[in-house]
């Protein structure tokens, strides 16, 4: 259940809202008394650029030797389909 603040406090108590907000808290932001805004944190990325590398390799691995991805044998001398 999210928590509330006044606009007036949230601004005092931003840095602590933050670190709450990573954490997993949800606060919603009103001006009298009525919510304007809510304040959560971004989901994070997928994974770094180490990571899709990462995965690829292990992709790579599971490839039996001398496959490949040519497939000549279905496409004319003009690269249309047989």
């Amino acid at each position: 259940m999210p928590i509330l603040f006044d606009v007036k406090e949230a601004a005092e108590r931003f840095d602590e809202l933050i670190e709450r907000t990573l954490r997993g808290e949800v606060f919603v932001i009103c001006r009298g008394g009525i919510p304007i805004a809510e304040l959560t944190a971004i989901p994070k990325a997928a994974g770094t650029m180490d990571h899709v590398r990462a995965l690829a390799a292990e992709g790579r691995a599971s490839v039996p030797p001398g496959a490949s991805s040519n497939h000549d044998e279905f496409y004319d001398e003009h690269g249309l389909p047989k």
